[in-house]
């Protein structure tokens, strides 16, 4: 089974990905992941990964597609793969569906993790980083022992500019603006199934397996 996995940042994507591909012995793609990886090698594309990430830049779709094909193509995808953080926009899901169409292949199913703008806000807001351990926490998931310290080193914990409500809020609108034409492409080829991502953990990973089911 070849799945795509779609969720703004905060809806749990990552945890899903794990749960499902482990529930069904498929492999888990995660791109960020997976450019670092080519980025640490020393072919040719994985030297291209590195330059755009050292700039600071988006990896261009063509390189994209390139990584991902290369990844799902190995021995341990034969059996079906999960992506989790690709295709990001329509231009890169339509790219995807020609690659994968000459190799006789296609993505069957696409699930859309669903959370509320203002529980996204709440879940990404709310994480904190200690000043020198680099610990993360999260004042809701996994809070410190003491407020405002690290239970690893007692240090100072702090929250990263992104995570401020106000930029969360923009990069929610970056996202569901350029998701928005993914979701509709995919409605319309009759792959799209939508879960509720606000049941906790437990309860999205038992509605995510039954539609996959």
């Amino acid at each position: 089974m070849r799945i795509v996995l779609l969720g703004a940042p905060g809806c749990g994507k990552g945890t899903q990905a794990g749960i499902i591909s482990k529930g069904l012995g498929l492999a888990h793609i995660a791109s960020g992941d997976l450019f670092r990886e080519a980025a640490k090698r020393g072919d040719e594309l994985g030297e291209q990964v590195r330059s755009y990430m050292e700039k600071g830049l988006l990896v261009p779709d063509e390189i994209t597609i390139s990584t991902i094909l290369e990844c799902i193509a190995a021995p341990d995808c034969a059996k079906g793969y999960v992506l989790d953080g690709f295709p990001r926009t329509l231009e890169q899901a339509k790219a995807l569906d020609r690659a994968l169409g000459e190799r006789g292949e296609a993505i069957e199913k696409v699930v859309y993790i669903k959370v509320s703008p203002e529980e996204l806000v709440k879940r990404l807001s709310a994480r904190f980083i200690c000043r020198d351990c680099q610990t993360p926490y999260h004042e809701i998931a996994s809070p410190p022992k003491v407020p405002g310290r690290c239970d690893r080193c007692g240090g100072e914990l702090y929250q990263r500019p992104d995570d401020s409500p106000e930029t969360v809020r923009k990069r929610l609108e970056v996202y569901f603006a350029e998701t928005a034409p993914l979701i509709d492409y995919y409605r319309e080829a009759g792959k799209l199934v939508e879960v509720n991502g606000e049941r906790g953990i437990e309860g999205v990973s038992q509605e995510l397996m039954a539609a996959l089911a």
